[in-house]
C-alpha cells in the first residue's frame, strides 16, 4: 500500500513509522527483529530502511603498499525490506540514494523490489564518504536526487534503460523525498531549497520526509513556505531524541541543524546520560504534541535501530 494512501485512510489521524538502520556487515537480521517487536504495538503503516554507499578501507601489503578497497559497511536494504513485509504485514520504505551505485545497478534493484511488491521508495542523493569533502557520484551513476528522481519516474512510465523502442511494463512506486525545515546545507539559501523541492514534486515525488529538528517552529514555517511555493503533497516531520550530551555538538555537525538554546542549556545541566535522556524525551513528547495538534501526517522517527527511546516517547502519546 502506498504512504499515501496510509495517510489518506488514516482521515486525519497523526500515524507513527520509525527508520531503521541495517545491522553492519557479517551481523544477523535478529537485530531489526527485534525492533520491531519493541516497536509493532503502536501499529506503524510502515518502516524505512536505510541505505548506505560504499566506503574505501585501506590494505597494507608486505611491501609497503597500500590498496584502496571499497566495501559496503551496511549491507541488505532490500532483503530487510523484503523479510519485514513478510513477517509484520507493514510496508517497508527502503531508501534510494545515487552514491555507490551506477543506473543499472539503480534499474536492477528497482526491478527486484518492484518483483517483491515493495511499491514505496525514499529518493535521496547521499552522503559523501568519509574523507571526501564533497559528494562525488559514481562512475555511470547519479549526482543528484533529481537525477534518481527521474530513473524511477521513467519506470512509473514503462521506460527502462537502454530499451527505448520496447514497450515494457510499468512499475507504480510511491516516490518520497528530503526535506530541509532549516536549508541544505549546500543550498546558496532557503529560497532555492524550495525551487529544487517544488521540481521534485512536479517530476513525480508523492510525499517529504524532513531532516530531523528540534524546533517545532521551524517545520510549521517549512511547511507553510511550501504551501506558498504550491508544494501540497504531504510533508512527514523526521523527529529524533537527545540522548548523549556529546550529541550537543554531533548533531549540529553532522545535519546542519540548530538546537534551541533552552534545550542545550537543559543538557549542559545533566549530571549524567540517563538526566539527558529524560530531558530529550520530554522535550520531543512536547513536539510530538504540538505536531499531532498542527496536523503533521506521520511522526517518523529515526531510531538508529533502538527503539528504547522511541517506544517511551510513542507511550506517552499513543
Amino acid at each position: 500500500m502506498k504512504i499515501v494512501d496510509h495517510i489518506k485512510d488514516a482521515n486525519g489521524k497523526t500515524l507513527f513509522s520509525f527508520e531503521l538502520l541495517p545491522p553492519a556487515k557479517g551481523q544477523g537480521i535478529q537485530s531489526i527483529f527485534q525492533t520491531m517487536d519493541a516497536l509493532m504495538e503502536f501499529k506503524p503503516p510502515f518502516i524505512d530502511v536505510t541505505y548506505h554507499r560504499e566506503d574505501y578501507m585501506y590494505k597494507q601489503h608486505d611491501s609497503g603498499l597500500l590498496e584502496r578497497i571499497a566495501y559496503r559497511k551496511r549491507p541488505g536494504t532490500v532483503a530487510i525490506c523484503a523479510a519485514i513485509m513478510n513477517k509484520y504485514k507493514v510496508d517497508a520504505v527502503p531508501h534510494l540514494i545515487c552514491g555507490g551505485f551506477t543506473k543499472e545497478e539503480t534499474e536492477n534493484a528497482l526491478i527486484d523490489l518492484n518483483f517483491l511488491g515493495i511499491d514505496n521508495v525514499l529518493v535521496l542523493r547521499g552522503d559523501a564518504r568519509k574523507g571526501d569533502s564533497d559528494f562525488i557520484p559514481s562512475t555511470g551513476g547519479h549526482a543528484y536526487a533529481t537525477d534518481l528522481l527521474r530513473q524511477v519516474h521513467e519506470m512509473n512510465q514503462g521506460k527502462y534503460l537502454h530499451e527505448e523502442n520496447v514497450i515494457s511494463e510499468k512499475t507504480d512506486f510511491c516516490i518520497g523525498v528530503a526535506g530541509y525545515p532549516e536549508k541544505h546545507f549546500e543550498s546558496p539559501n532557503f529560497n532555492t531549497d524550495f525551487k529544487w523541492l517544488k521540481k521534485k514534486v512536479d517530476m513525480g515525488a508523492e510525499f517529504i520526509v524532513t531532516q530531523m529538528f528540534f524546533n517545532v517552529e521551524k517545520y510549521k514555517e517549512f511547511v507553510t513556505k511550501c504551501r506558498d511555493n504550491g508544494i501540497h503533497v504531504p510533508i512527514i516531520p523526521g523527529l529524533k531524541p537527545l540522548t548523549t550530551k556529546k550529541q550537543l555538538i554531533s548533531l549540529p555537525k553532522i545535519f546542519h541543524l540548530d538546537i534551541p538554546e533552552s534545550l542545550s542549556e537543559a543538557v549542559d545541566e545533566c549530571k549524567t546520560n540517563a538526566d539527558v535522556r529524560k530531558v530529550g524525551e520530554d522535550w520531543l513528547v512536547e513536539q510530538c504534541k504540538e505536531l499531532i495538534k498542527f496536523g503533521a501526517p506521520v511522526l517518523h522517527f529515526y531510531t538508529m535501530s533502538n527503539p528504547g527511546p522511541t517506544k517511551k516517547i510513542v507511550e506517552r502519546l499513543a
